[in-house]
Formats: C-alpha cells, sequence, structure tokens
C-alpha cells in the first residue's frame, strides 16, 4: 500500500510538473497568436494527462473504488475530466480551443489543490458499492467540466467590455462567445439532469428511497433550475450578450459551491466523499 502510495504521488506531480509548461506556453500561444506555442502546450498536456490517468488508475485498482471518497480524490479527477472533455470538443469544434486558457488554469489550481489535502486511500462504504453511483459521479464531473468551458465563454464576453487590448481581439467574438455558452451551458444542464437522475436510482437501491432533501441534494435540484432558467430566459426571452454572461458566471458559481464546498459543512451521505 505505501509503495502504492507513493507512485500515486509521484505521478501525480510528474503530471502536474507537465501541466505548469502546458499552461504557460498555451497561454502565450493564444494570447499572442503563435501556434507553435499552442501545439507545445498540446504535447505537455498530453504527457501530464497520460501521468494523470495513471495515477487515476493505479489507485482505482488498489483500494477497488472509483475517485470519488476523498477531497484528493475529487478534485484529481474532476482536473482530469475537464481537461479529457476539452480536448475532444477542441477536437470536434476548433473555435472552442481559446477556452483553454482558462481550463488549463483551473484543472492545474484543482489538481495542485488536491495535491496539499489528505492522500489516505480509504474504503468503500458498503451502500457505494454500486454502477449507478459510478455514473452519478461520473455525470456530475462531465457536467462542470462542460459548464467550465461555458464558463470561459461568458468570461470572454464580459472581458470584451474593455476596448483597445489586442490580446482580446484574439478571442472568439461576442457573438461566437455568446453562442458558445448558450450551448454549452445546454449540454451542461442535461448531464446535471442524468446526475441527478442516477443518483435518484443509487438512492433507491441502496436506502429505497429516491430523495431525502439532504443540503446537497435541495442544492442540486436548485443548480439545476438556475440553468434551466439562463437556458428559458436566452430561448424565450432573448437574453444575450453581457447581461446573459452574468447570470451564467452565477449558476457556476452556485454549481461551484454546491459540488465543493457545501459536503464541508453537511453531515449526509453525500458529505462523505469530501471529508
Amino acid at each position: 500500500m505505501i509503495l502504492t502510495l507513493s507512485a500515486d504521488f509521484i505521478l501525480h506531480w510528474t503530471a502536474l510538473l507537465c501541466y505548469v509548461p502546458a499552461m504557460v506556453a498555451n497561454g502565450w500561444g493564444v494570447v499572442f497568436d503563435r501556434p507553435r506555442g499552442v501545439a507545445t502546450g498540446r504535447f505537455f498536456l498530453l504527457a501530464g494527462l497520460l501521468a494523470h490517468g495513471l495515477a487515476l488508475l493505479s489507485r482505482w485498482l488498489t483500494t477497488g473504488h472509483g475517485p470519488y471518497i476523498s477531497r484528493y480524490e475529487v478534485l484529481s479527477s474532476n482536473a482530469w475530466v475537464a481537461l479529457v472533455l476539452y480536448l475532444l470538443a477542441g477536437r470536434i469544434y476548433p473555435r472552442v480551443r481559446p477556452a483553454s486558457i482558462v481550463v488549463f488554469p483551473a484543472a492545474f489550481f484543482l489538481i495542485a489543490l488536491g495535491m496539499v489535502t489528505d492522500r489516505e486511500m480509504h474504503n468503500l462504504p458498503p451502500t457505494f458499492h454500486s454502477g449507478w453511483l459510478v455514473l452519478h459521479v461520473l455525470f456530475y464531473k462531465v457536467a462542470l467540466a462542460t459548464l467550465l468551458v461555458g464558463f470561459a465563454f461568458s468570461l470572454f464576453l464580459i472581458l470584451r467590455r474593455h476596448a483597445g487590448r489586442p490580446w482580446l481581439d484574439r478571442l472568439p467574438d461576442s457573438p461566437a462567445c455568446d453562442v458558445h455558452a448558450y450551448r454549452f451551458a445546454g449540454f451542461g444542464f442535461i448531464f446535471w439532469a442524468v446526475a441527478m437522475l442516477t443518483g435518484s436510482i443509487w438512492a433507491y437501491q441502496s436506502w429505497g428511497r429516491f430523495w431525502a432533501w439532504d443540503p446537497i441534494e435541495t442544492w442540486s435540484l436548485a443548480t439545476w433550475g438556475l440553468l434551466g432558467l439562463y437556458l428559458h430566459l436566452r430561448r424565450f426571452f432573448g437574453w444575450q450578450g453581457k447581461r446573459a454572461a452574468w447570470l451564467y458566471l452565477g449558476c457556476f458559481a452556485v454549481s461551484l459551491i454546491v459540488v465543493f464546498f457545501l459536503p464541508l459543512f453537511d453531515s449526509s451521505v453525500h458529505s462523505s466523499y469530501f471529508q
């Protein structure tokens, strides 16, 4: 166990050290329109993702459960999922690649924060042995990663009010930022809904009830409702531009509070994964 823990720590540090030049090179490439910088950043990112993935896989095989039982595992796996989703989205839709100047630092911050928390391996409680739990956790991670990309474009849209800054002109224009934020909010809304649904099935399988109205469940539903409000105002009331971007930033902030902060103060089953 000690040897595995050391290997896990070394692999995480390797990933972290790869993410630093990836973040710097990519930021330089996007801001100053240097394709070589973007390519260099992608190379280091892929190297970091490989080491990062091996660290998570090694921990999974050793503990017998996925990376979702401790703060260290949650933060690290969320960073990995965010980067993988960004790469897939950028591969399919090249126009979303400028979001990397937000996604890369956010993922770096998550894994770095995880590295200073308790790295002890925990056993999985009996009620947590369920495929529905795996799906529940996975869809929340994908939802957060999707919302992060949308957050980047909403942030770009707000920053564009500062005229006369050449690097802002290299980002997608305001209409493109608006559309990308809207679309990724839609994806996040769907993934969040599926995460709640699979969680309800898991709860029924484990405790015989679909919903308990504990704080995290309640605020998770509220977050989904806020995202639905954003999409509704965009679709039927013509909200767009900075007004919609500010609302999106509020929705994203609430989603972060629900996933990363509420478990610190909650005493329900949901708090066990982040204590």
